[in-house]
Protein backbone atom coordinates (compact mmCIF):
# COMPACT_ATOMS: atom_id res chain seq x y z
CA UNK A 1 0.00 0.00 0.00
CA UNK A 2 2.75 2.36 0.28
CA UNK A 3 3.05 2.45 -3.41
CA UNK A 4 -0.52 3.11 -4.04
CA UNK A 5 -0.05 7.35 -3.73
CA UNK A 6 2.65 7.10 -6.41
CA UNK A 7 0.82 4.71 -9.13
CA UNK A 8 -1.24 7.22 -8.76
CA UNK A 9 0.61 10.42 -9.02
CA UNK A 10 2.19 8.28 -12.21
CA UNK A 11 -1.30 7.52 -13.46
CA UNK A 12 -2.63 11.35 -13.23
CA UNK A 13 0.59 12.55 -14.46
CA UNK A 14 0.04 10.46 -17.50
CA UNK A 15 -3.34 11.29 -18.09
CA UNK A 16 -2.49 15.05 -17.75
CA UNK A 17 0.43 14.62 -20.00
CA UNK A 18 -2.48 12.68 -22.90
CA UNK A 19 -5.01 15.70 -22.17
CA UNK A 20 -2.39 18.47 -23.04
CA UNK A 21 -1.15 16.56 -25.93
CA UNK A 22 -4.31 16.38 -27.48
CA UNK A 23 -5.73 19.93 -26.70
CA UNK A 24 -2.60 20.65 -28.31
CA UNK A 25 -2.85 18.95 -31.09
CA UNK A 26 -6.24 20.14 -31.83
CA UNK A 27 -5.28 23.90 -31.42
CA UNK A 28 -2.33 23.34 -33.99
CA UNK A 29 -3.43 21.43 -36.21
CA UNK A 30 -3.48 22.44 -40.16
CA UNK A 31 -6.76 22.59 -41.99
CA UNK A 32 -7.87 19.63 -43.24
CA UNK A 33 -7.92 19.28 -47.67
CA UNK A 34 -11.00 18.51 -49.19
CA UNK A 35 -10.47 15.11 -50.38
CA UNK A 36 -11.86 14.33 -54.41
CA UNK A 37 -13.13 10.81 -55.43
CA UNK A 38 -11.83 8.98 -57.65
CA UNK A 39 -12.53 10.14 -61.57
CA UNK A 40 -15.59 7.11 -62.43
CA UNK A 41 -14.03 5.62 -65.70
CA UNK A 42 -16.71 6.11 -68.16
CA UNK A 43 -17.75 3.12 -70.20
CA UNK A 44 -19.02 3.59 -73.71
CA UNK A 45 -21.91 1.17 -75.36
CA UNK A 46 -20.68 -0.72 -77.83
CA UNK A 47 -22.44 0.91 -80.98
CA UNK A 48 -24.89 -1.03 -83.55
CA UNK A 49 -23.33 0.68 -86.03
CA UNK A 50 -19.85 -0.92 -85.32
CA UNK A 51 -21.07 -4.15 -85.04
CA UNK A 52 -22.73 -3.83 -88.68
CA UNK A 53 -19.22 -3.03 -90.04
CA UNK A 54 -18.43 -6.17 -88.71
CA UNK A 55 -20.73 -8.31 -90.94
CA UNK A 56 -19.89 -6.13 -94.03
CA UNK A 57 -22.73 -3.90 -94.09
CA UNK A 58 -22.31 -0.11 -94.81
CA UNK A 59 -21.75 2.26 -91.97
CA UNK A 60 -24.60 5.22 -92.18
CA UNK A 61 -21.94 8.25 -91.33
CA UNK A 62 -23.81 11.30 -90.04
CA UNK A 63 -21.13 13.10 -88.54
CA UNK A 64 -20.35 16.56 -89.71
CA UNK A 65 -18.54 17.10 -92.72
CA UNK A 66 -17.21 19.82 -95.31
CA UNK A 67 -20.70 20.20 -96.59
CA UNK A 68 -23.56 22.15 -96.12
CA UNK A 69 -26.81 22.13 -97.80
CA UNK A 70 -28.33 25.60 -98.33
CA UNK A 71 -31.25 24.57 -100.47
CA UNK A 72 -33.63 22.40 -102.17
CA UNK A 73 -35.89 22.25 -105.29
CA UNK A 74 -37.43 19.17 -104.63
CA UNK A 75 -39.58 17.63 -107.51
CA UNK A 76 -42.95 15.40 -106.64
CA UNK A 77 -42.04 13.02 -108.45
CA UNK A 78 -38.17 12.83 -107.67
CA UNK A 79 -37.03 13.36 -111.05
CA UNK A 80 -35.51 16.88 -111.49
CA UNK A 81 -34.91 18.04 -108.45
CA UNK A 82 -31.56 20.04 -106.99
CA UNK A 83 -29.72 20.17 -104.27
CA UNK A 84 -27.86 23.73 -103.17
CA UNK A 85 -24.93 22.47 -101.50
CA UNK A 86 -21.33 24.29 -100.44
CA UNK A 87 -18.10 22.35 -100.09
CA UNK A 88 -15.51 23.56 -97.82
CA UNK A 89 -16.99 27.27 -96.86
CA UNK A 90 -16.64 27.86 -100.95
CA UNK A 91 -19.86 29.18 -103.08
CA UNK A 92 -23.38 27.12 -102.84
CA UNK A 93 -23.86 25.59 -106.30
CA UNK A 94 -26.83 23.83 -107.62
CA UNK A 95 -26.35 19.59 -108.20
CA UNK A 96 -29.03 17.17 -109.04
CA UNK A 97 -29.42 14.13 -108.64
CA UNK A 98 -26.96 12.06 -110.14
CA UNK A 99 -24.01 14.70 -110.38
CA UNK A 100 -20.67 14.25 -108.49
CA UNK A 101 -20.43 17.32 -105.65
CA UNK A 102 -16.73 16.46 -104.92
CA UNK A 103 -14.50 13.26 -106.52
CA UNK A 104 -16.46 9.85 -105.43
CA UNK A 105 -18.83 12.04 -103.90
CA UNK A 106 -22.22 12.09 -106.23
CA UNK A 107 -26.08 13.29 -105.11
CA UNK A 108 -27.78 9.76 -104.67
CA UNK A 109 -31.31 11.09 -103.70
CA UNK A 110 -32.62 14.58 -102.78
CA UNK A 111 -35.95 14.68 -100.19
CA UNK A 112 -37.06 18.21 -98.97
CA UNK A 113 -35.43 18.74 -96.03
CA UNK A 114 -32.06 16.64 -96.68
CA UNK A 115 -29.73 15.04 -99.35
CA UNK A 116 -28.52 11.37 -99.53
CA UNK A 117 -24.85 11.90 -100.73
CA UNK A 118 -23.03 8.70 -102.14
CA UNK A 119 -19.23 8.70 -100.45
CA UNK A 120 -17.07 5.87 -101.31
CA UNK A 121 -20.15 3.01 -100.71
CA UNK A 122 -20.87 4.95 -97.57
CA UNK A 123 -23.93 6.69 -97.66
CA UNK A 124 -24.07 10.98 -95.88
CA UNK A 125 -27.61 12.04 -95.01
CA UNK A 126 -26.72 16.23 -94.85
CA UNK A 127 -29.77 18.08 -93.17
CA UNK A 128 -31.03 21.59 -94.75
CA UNK A 129 -29.73 24.31 -92.77
CA UNK A 130 -32.02 26.60 -91.05
CA UNK A 131 -30.94 29.70 -91.85
CA UNK A 132 -30.98 31.98 -88.68
CA UNK A 133 -31.03 35.06 -90.52
CA UNK A 134 -34.66 34.43 -92.37
CA UNK A 135 -36.38 33.15 -88.93
CA UNK A 136 -35.02 36.75 -86.79
CA UNK A 137 -37.79 39.08 -86.64
CA UNK A 138 -37.40 41.80 -89.16
CA UNK A 139 -35.87 45.04 -87.44
CA UNK A 140 -37.16 48.58 -86.65
CA UNK A 141 -34.86 50.33 -88.03
CA UNK A 142 -36.62 53.18 -89.97
CA UNK A 143 -35.81 53.32 -93.46
CA UNK A 144 -34.90 57.13 -95.20
CA UNK A 145 -37.11 58.61 -96.85
CA UNK A 146 -35.82 58.07 -100.39
CA UNK A 147 -36.57 54.60 -99.77
CA UNK A 148 -39.41 54.26 -97.64
CA UNK A 149 -42.39 52.21 -99.09
CA UNK A 150 -45.89 54.81 -99.88
CA UNK A 151 -48.23 54.81 -97.55
CA UNK A 152 -51.39 53.51 -98.23
CA UNK A 153 -54.01 56.16 -98.28
CA UNK A 154 -57.25 54.81 -96.32
CA UNK A 155 -60.20 54.71 -98.32
CA UNK A 156 -62.77 57.24 -97.17
CA UNK A 157 -65.42 56.18 -94.98
CA UNK A 158 -69.51 56.41 -95.28
CA UNK A 159 -70.40 59.70 -93.69
CA UNK A 160 -72.60 57.81 -91.07
CA UNK A 161 -70.08 56.05 -89.36
CA UNK A 162 -67.61 59.30 -88.87
CA UNK A 163 -67.09 59.10 -84.94
CA UNK A 164 -63.93 60.65 -83.54
CA UNK A 165 -61.93 58.43 -81.55
CA UNK A 166 -62.38 58.44 -77.66
CA UNK A 167 -60.79 60.86 -75.19
CA UNK A 168 -59.49 60.75 -72.31
CA UNK A 169 -61.80 61.41 -69.49
CA UNK A 170 -59.88 64.94 -68.18
CA UNK A 171 -59.54 65.93 -71.48
CA UNK A 172 -63.66 65.39 -72.89
CA UNK A 173 -65.14 68.34 -74.37
CA UNK A 174 -69.00 68.83 -73.09
CA UNK A 175 -71.31 66.49 -75.04
CA UNK A 176 -74.34 67.65 -77.37
CA UNK A 177 -76.65 65.30 -78.67
CA UNK A 178 -78.13 66.23 -82.06
CA UNK A 179 -81.15 64.98 -83.83
CA UNK A 180 -80.41 62.09 -86.25
CA UNK A 181 -79.33 62.83 -89.31
CA UNK A 182 -77.19 65.44 -88.24
CA UNK A 183 -73.40 66.19 -87.31
CA UNK A 184 -72.08 68.41 -85.00
CA UNK A 185 -68.70 69.03 -83.95
CA UNK A 186 -67.69 70.44 -80.48
CA UNK A 187 -64.22 72.43 -79.81
CA UNK A 188 -62.05 72.13 -76.54
CA UNK A 189 -62.79 75.48 -75.20
CA UNK A 190 -59.21 77.18 -75.79
CA UNK A 191 -56.78 78.82 -73.35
Amino acid sequence: MKRLPQFVTLLALVALSVSLAYWAMQLFKAPQRPINPPPVPVVQDASVEAGAALFGGQVSVATASNYQLRGVVAAANGRGSVAIIATDGQPAKAYPSGAEVAPGVTVREVQARYVLLQDGGASRRIELVADDKALALPSMTPLPASVAPPTPTPAPAPAASLVPPPLPMEARPPVTVAPAGQVTTSQPPSN
